[in-house]
């Protein structure tokens, strides 16, 4: 079953059980499916629906740091909530000592020496590690890793 017709399927039973928020959070992500479709002009594969549900996520994380931010811990609650629905359909994500081994490799494969080169590791790790990490995590630990190797 692609992961298309797993949210089909998980929306229909969320309106048969009358979970508004999941049938709301699944309407959406149908939405931003369907404009990834039109952007492409075809079916969009599994690898591109993962694309769109990373978007949702960073959109939501950046949410519950601004609500955060603003003393507004029911926006918060909502928007975890949400978050939650959404990452139950991407790929289990990479422990952060698993993304350190692929970025030490990724350094020795560029011959990156400087946090300079950050640009070139990233481009070399990120195809490795597509949808089962955070970019802003992998991104940071990238950085950390080319300090470290600087000095």
């Amino acid at each position: 079953m692609s992961l298309l017709e797993r949210i089909d399927e998980d929306l229909k039973t969320a309106l048969k059980a009358r979970d508004m928020l999941k049938a709301t959070v699944l309407r959406g992500l149908k939405s931003d499916i369907k404009y990834k479709q039109i952007e492409m002009g075809a079916v969009p594969s599994d690898d591109d629906i993962i694309a769109v549900l990373n978007t949702a996520c960073k959109r939501h994380r950046d949410s519950i740091e601004q609500f955060g931010a603003g003393n507004r811990p029911d926006l918060v609650e909502k928007e975890s909530a949400e978050l939650v629905i959404i990452a139950a359909y991407l790929p289990e994500q990479m422990p952060e000592d698993k993304v350190r081994a692929l970025i030490a490799e990724s350094i020795a494969a560029t011959g990156a020496d400087s946090p300079a080169k950050t640009g070139l590791v990233m481009k070399d790790l990120m195809p490795k590690i597509k949808g089962r990490a955070d970019g802003k995590m992998v991104s940071r630990l990238v950085s950390e890793m080319l300090a470290g190797e600087k000095k």
